[in-house]
This record gives structure tokens, C-alpha cells and sequence, in this order.
């Protein structure tokens, strides 16, 4: 292994850390000490990777949100049914299994930092940013096959992330009310008129 890999394996390592560490207790709590030994690094080398911990819960999130997947189809998003595509990213959008309730506790720091600091919130709109093309890209995946109507693709899109905003936190807060079946029946449904389709949820 190279020096020049070592280090991004190491990098990767502490990144890794710091999600599961803030997701843990959350990011007031954290410290770089406590992310350097869940990492099994020192604190020097957690600090030369990220000198600040604002600039390492920037990183960790930006990790966190790649490490999500938005290449659903395998690569062959021509030949995956575009309502399949829209259905498996709802799904990844909501707290579906662990490694996404992770990613959901960050998102909710993130929320919140974003109220009071001028990077968080730049950082939250540019993932939203990202976000919002890639649910675009399967509606109009789906209106250039025919297999939804033509609509206004961006208020769609807008539509989905709030819907999955809303009722993902539900879902983690465990509301008796909704669970993940009601949620995603509750999107698709919503959703549905506009892309003239099913409003039962695919089987993805």
C-alpha cells in the first residue's frame, strides 16, 4: 500500500468514526479525542486530517450522504422501470434499515447546526441541492418513456423531499401512527396523480 493510500484509508476510517460518533451522541457532545479513539488513531493524526470540528462534521456528512448510493439501478437506469428507480430512492430516503437511521440522526444535526451557522446551512442546501437532481432524474426518466405523465418535474421532486422529510422523522421518533409501510404508501399516493400512475407503492 502506497503512502498515498494509507492516508486515504485512514481518512476514510476517521470519517467513518466521526458518522457513527455524532450520530451517538450528537455533534455538541463530540470531541476530536473521542473521535480519534473510535477511529484507533491519535489525536495529532485525526488533527491533520481535520484541523477544526466543524470542518470534520462538514467532511462526515458529505461521507455519509455518498455512501447512501444514488446509483440505484446498477448502472442501468435504461432498462429499470422509472416508477422501480423513484420507489428504491423514496425508500433510501426514509430510516429503512440501521445504516440509514445513522444517516437520518446526522441529517437531524445537521437541521439544527444549520439554524445557527452559515456553513451548516450552505452544506444542508447544497445535499437538498443534490438531492432534488436525483429524484428529478428519475421523474423525467419517466416522462421521456412514457411511463408518467408529463408534469412539472421540479415541484415533483420538491414534493418528495418534504414528504420523506416529514414522515421520516415520524418514523424515527416511532409514532405509533406511522411506520415505514404508511409512509411510503403515504408519498406514492401523494405523488401519484401528477405522474399518472398506480398509487400503490412498487415492489422494489
Amino acid at each position: 500500500m502506497t503512502k498515498a493510500e494509507r492516508a486515504l484509508e485512514t481518512r476514510e476510517r476517521i470519517l467513518k468514526a466521526a458518522c457513527e460518533v455524532i450520530a451517538d451522541i450528537g455533534f455538541e457532545n463530540v470531541s476530536m479525542r473521542k473521535v480519534a479513539e473510535h477511529a484507533g488513531v491519535s489525536k495529532a493524526l485525526l488533527h491533520y486530517h481535520f484541523d477544526t470540528r466543524e470542518k470534520l462534521f462538514a467532511e462526515a456528512m458529505t461521507h455519509s450522504f455518498a455512501q447512501t448510493g444514488t446509483d440505484l439501478d446498477g448502472g442501468d437506469a435504461g432498462s429499470v422501470p422509472a416508477a422501480v428507480l423513484l420507489a428504491r430512492i423514496v425508500r433510501t430516503m426514509l430510516p429503512t434499515d440501521e445504516e440509514l437511521r445513522q444517516d437520518w440522526k446526522l441529517w437531524q444535526e445537521l437541521w439544527v447546526r444549520a439554524q445557527r451557522d452559515e456553513g451548516a446551512r450552505q452544506l444542508a442546501v447544497d445535499l437538498y441541492d443534490q438531492l432534488h437532481t436525483w429524484v428529478g432524474g428519475a421523474v423525467e426518466q419517466g416522462v421521456e418513456s412514457g411511463e408518467f405523465t408529463p408534469c412539472d418535474v421540479a415541484a415533483v421532486s420538491t414534493l418528495v423531499l418534504a414528504l420523506c422529510d416529514g414522515l421520516g422523522i415520524r418514523v424515527m421518533i416511532a409514532d405509533p401512527h406511522v411506520d415505514l409501510p404508511t409512509a411510503q404508501s403515504a408519498i406514492w399516493s401523494a405523488i401519484a396523480p401528477s405522474l399518472g400512475i398506480s398509487p400503490a407503492f412498487p415492489e422494489v
